[in-house]
């Protein structure tokens, strides 16, 4: 048994963080009720975690450039002539009708070598790829589990996937998307290849699939901290050169705010308003801590903060005029403060904007960077919509220098193709919105992983899954009901309130990094502290001192003692149980049953998190299947699945690199909101169309800007509807029906909190989203090239059975359809799966992994 624990500590860098914990309701079982602060990624170096996406011609078969970088390379490839337009016949089918673009490089034939002569001589256009193969570049080894720092991963709706049967443990899939050749939903040609780019603190993840034949190809390199976008190119050039597209997430602005290095802001407020910053809300969002942490220092000072003479009502009407002769003075005081950015914030600005855009233009001398709320947050609620428009002006230069970075090391590498961001609420945008709403990135992280998941759940034919992602530092876990991921309209940023619709993703503080130590009194505790990238867990060798949940699984044995994890680092047991022992001393436990403990204290806090987003909103795990991903969330999930009743594990082929294929499935999307406050039993349907139409307008703008066709638009509206008298609002699909809204919130009202009163409602807050589908792909057939035997077998503790045989098998050698009876261990290079005892796992025919879960 493991000792409960004393009340749970601080992360010093982010102490609204919490770590893990056992606790007396942490009996596996589902519906315990629990409460957890939320967790925003950040890896303490300053990095932010990057994801691109890039669509790219066929690949060629002349051998990739080498040398000291893909822009040396590239521009090298170029001097030589060895880059050249596209013009060989095995692509043309693909280009007609389309200019090439000034930027955009292609490989010049060679002569082939290797497998690719084979498809030569057997006749295949040197490009094609066979459609049952998996490629990968570089040599097979034997993987374990991976482990990485800041684990990055995003929400998208309309993914055009493909796919066939997956086997007999899964229902048949949805056959949906376009064949390569056809026009996608965005009336541009099909991509030929995309490849995604994930960037960690340790490794840059690369993704490379092709639609056609659902061939994909991954790679790991290191990545270059001082140097992000260099470790991205020399990715791209080993894996595929010729970008014609990027898409492109990061943590930079997340990492900035919860580390305050943020522009110096000033704010600039109606009179008499000047201190809502300071004052914020009174409420607690921990009510039972007696030890009531400190509120974050108001992110623009007092002496930053001006007033200017105007006043809107509620209603919208003008109550005071704006004295715009104060404006020039104003101008000249920000200038003297040394502002580098300024956030324009005026009283009920949403149902006016005017005053709001009179005031920014008289501005505009005093900074480049000026944000106005009714461009980020045109809702009610002061001191949210203050908070948020500050927050996004101070992170303005720094995303501005970040993408002009960027923008320069692309082209200075022959990129002349288009760059979109992965933002938090799901889907890309443009760097010119970008720049305008940087805040849009901050929590965007976990979005390309649940854009994947949602990817495999429509393609493996899945109604319901929670989206498990556990890497290096933290763990995020996203419920999707229906093949549609949940969106929240607001979270908390280091401390302070960020009111835009993003992912619903649940974070705790504990992954395979971290931090195990034993309390006081005896508490074993894990988290919410990491050993980060670097040094890392002790059996990394790289000079990691105190011990880590890989550390433990290492030590139980559930990760092979001789693993390469990634290219480079070789796991050391004997680090591991070293800095074990102290800890198994203190529990007065033996190593192993030390190393399940700890295993078992980072599960309890994982299960609170998986039944926060679930059982304590309405839901039922047992309809439910677990999809497992990133380097250690396949270590843990047979195990959670088991405790929390779930079903089915399905652990995806590629579950190491998964946020990086979710870059290449993402689609390019927009929100606006609009506070519209009227009681439902006083509208008329078209009273919600007339102002859903300019919103409606504003978010096809960007799209069309963009050269998207109309008709390739998908727009969907929704109403944030509310009982008169309550504080708080559901969002309700709008369906062009006023009763059919009436029984939508009743029905998500009774399924959240079990009743419906039927009382009048009304309407709140418009929101239209309209988004373009970009990607059309199928999931590959998995080659299946073994005899499903084990290479290997190990000792292995667990809690049930104690110290048992482990065999092991390497992934790219099982069959599909050949079932493994637990306990197994499955490795591939970048991840590691454990079938755990009483469970049995089958390969499907896509190469996905399914753990079917006794009950």
């Amino acid at each position: 048994m493991v000792p409960d624990l004393v009340p749970v500590g601080r992360h010093p860098l982010h102490p609204d963080r919490e770590g893990a914990r056992l606790e007396p309701e942490d009996d596996p079982r589902p519906g315990r009720r629990a409460h957890r602060p939320e967790v925003h990624r950040a890896d303490g170096k300053g990095l932010g975690r990057v994801s691109v996406a890039l669509a790219l011609p066929l690949r060629s078969d002349r051998p990739e450039p080498r040398g000291q970088g893909a822009e040396r390379a590239v521009q090298g490839a170029v001097g030589q002539g060895a880059l050249r337009p596209a013009g060989a016949r095995g692509h043309r089918h693909r280009h007609d009708g389309r200019r090439h673009q000034p930027g955009r490089l292609h490989r010049s034939r060679g002569d082939p070598t290797g497998s690719h002569q084979d498809r030569h001589q057997a006749g295949r256009p040197p490009h094609a790829l066979d459609r049952r193969e998996v490629r990968r570049d570089g040599p097979e080894r034997r993987g374990a589990g991976h482990h990485r720092a800041a684990p990055g991963r995003e929400v998208l709706d309309g993914v055009a996937v493909r796919g066939g049967h997956p086997g007999r443990h899964l229902p048949h899939p949805q056959v949906v998307g376009t064949e390569v050749g056809d026009r996608s939903r965005s009336g541009e040609p099909t991509v030929s290849l995309r490849v995604g780019v994930d960037v960690g603190g340790t490794f840059t993840d690369l993704v490379a699939l092709d639609p056609e034949s659902g061939a994909i190809r991954s790679k790991k390199v290191p990545t270059t901290p001082d140097a992000p976008a260099r470790g991205v190119l020399d990715g791209l050039t080993a894996l595929a050169p010729g970008a014609t597209a990027i898409a492109h997430g990061t943590t930079i602005v997340t990492n900035a705010i919860v580390e305050g290095r943020h522009a110096r802001t000033g704010l600039v407020t109606t009179r008499g308003f000047r201190d809502v910053l300071e004052i914020a809300r009174q409420n607690r969002f921990d009510l039972y801590r007696l030890d009531v942490p400190p509120r974050p220092a108001p992110l623009v000072p007092r002496h930053l903060r001006f007033e200017v003479t105007e006043r809107i009502g509620g209603d919208g009407q003008v109550v005071t005029a704006l004295a715009e002769g104060e404006l020039p003075v104003l101008a000249r005081a920000l200038r003297a403060a040394g502002v580098e950015a300024v956030a324009i914030c005026l009283l009920h600005a949403y149902a006016h904007p005017d005053h709001e855009a009179r005031v920014r233009d008289g501005l505009a001398a005093a900074s480049p960077y000026v944000s106005v709320s009714h461009e980020i947050n045109a809702e009610f609620r002061e001191y949210e919509r203050t908070a948020t428009t500050a927050l996004n002006a101070a992170v303005m230069p720094l995303a501005d220098r970040y993408l002009a970075d960027l923008e320069a090391s692309l082209a200075r590498a022959g990129f002349g193709g288009s760059l979109h961001l992965l933002q938090s609420g799901g889907g890309m945008m443009s760097v010119a919105v970008a720049r305008r709403r940087p805040l849009a990135m901050a929590v965007s992280g976990p979005a390309g992983g649940v854009a994947a998941a949602r990817f495999l759940t429509r393609a493996l034919g899945l109604r319901h899954v929670i989206a498990f992602d556990m890497g290096g530092t933290t763990t995020d876990v996203c419920l999707i009901a229906d093949g549609r991921a949940e969106s929240v309209p607001q979270r908390r940023l280091g401390g302070y309130p960020v009111r835009l619709p993003s992912v619903g993703v649940e974070s705790i503080g504990a992954g395979g990094g971290s931090l195990v130590r034993v309390e006081a009194d005896g508490g074993l505790r894990v988290g919410p502290a990491s050993a980060g990238a670097h040094p890392g867990p002790a059996c990394y060798g790289q000079g990691g001192t105190a011990p880590t949940v890989t550390d433990a699984h290492v030590v139980a044995g559930t990760l092979r003692s001789d693993a390469l994890l990634g290219e480079t680092i070789r796991v050391d047991r004997e680090r591991a149980e070293a800095v074990l022992v102290p800890v198994a001393r203190a529990l007065g436990l033996d190593l192993r049953e030390a190393a399940s403990g700890v295993l078992e204290v980072a599960n309890a806090a994982m299960r609170r998190a998986i039944r926060l987003i679930s059982v304590q909103r309405g839901r039922d795990l047992r309809d439910f299947t677990l999809v497992a991903y990133g380097g250690a969330g396949p270590l843990h999930a047979g195990r959670l699945a088991q405790e929390l009743g779930m079903p089915r594990v399905v652990v995806p082929a590629h579950a190491g690199v998964f946020s990086a294929l979710g870059c290449v499935v993402t689609e390019v999307a927009y929100d606006r909101v609009q506070t519209f406050r009227r009681d439902v039993a006083r509208l008329q349907p078209a009273d919600l169309d007339t102002r859903f139409a300019p919103l409606e307008a504003a978010v096809r703008e960007p799209l069309l800007a963009d050269r998207y066709r109309a008709e390739a638009i998908e727009v969907r509206r929704s109403v944030d509807v509310r009982y008169v008298g309550q504080n708080y609002e559901l969002e309700v699909p709008w369906r062009g029906d006023l009763d059919v809204l009436r029984r939508d919130f009743e029905a998500l009202h009774r399924r959240l909190y079990a009743y419906a009163t039927g009382e009048a409602m009304e309407c709140v807050t418009l929101r239209v989203r309209a988004a373009v589908d970009v990607a059309a792909a199928r999931l590959p057939e998995w080659p299946g090239h073994g005899a499903s035997t084990p290479y290997g077998e190990s000792p292995a503790y667990f809690r049930d059975t104690g110290t048992t045989t482990l065999p092991r098998y390497r992934r790219g050698d099982l069959a599909p359809e050949h079932p493994l009876k637990g306990p197994a261990l499955v490795e591939d290079p970048w991840a590691t799966a454990l079938v755990y005892p009483g469970q049995t796992g089958i390969l499907d025919r896509f190469g996905n992994l399914v753990i079917e879960v006794p009950r």
